[in-house]
């Protein structure tokens, strides 16, 4: 032998110590990566919504133009508009960004919540939204 006694183990610590810190930096940056994905998510829905809701408020000036804010909107959120279509007063966009795992996608829809009748009736000039606003002669239960 080299002059060690047997059962010797000087230094074993410093290896077990050395692997428990890999194990936790290996963690640490896979927590931190999956946060990265899922703070993306968030920005992606948010941008969505926002961009939905931007193009629906542009929609008096035709929907070319309110496609077009829409994809404004999105990309000052971070993300790329990747369609969007108006059928009469409600525009639909779906939004992508890229994350650590991948790509990650969201849709949306923003219009009157209202009876499309009611719309039509009213020329889109209704006072009573979603609900929360009584209309005129609105008797409370």
């Amino acid at each position: 032998m080299n002059g060690e006694a047997p059962g010797d183990e000087c230094g074993s610590a410093a290896v077990s110590g050395v692997v428990a810190m890999l194990l936790l930096i290996i963690v640490t940056i896979t927590g931190v990566q999956v946060g990265a994905a899922v703070v993306v998510r968030h920005r992606v829905t948010g941008a969505a919504d926002l961009a939905a809701l931007a193009g629906a408020s542009s929609l008096p000036q035709g929907a070319e133009s309110a496609c077009e804010q829409a994809k404004r909107v999105a990309q000052s959120n971070g993300a790329a508009l990747e369609s969007c279509s108006v059928s009469g007063w409600e525009v639909v966009v779906s939004v992508s960004a890229v994350t650590p795992f991948g790509p990650v996608s969201a849709r949306s829809r923003a219009g009157p919540a209202e009876d499309q009748s009611v719309w039509s009736a009213t020329s889109g000039h209704l006072r009573a939204v979603s609900g929360l606003t009584p209309a005129p002669g609105h008797a409370e239960r």
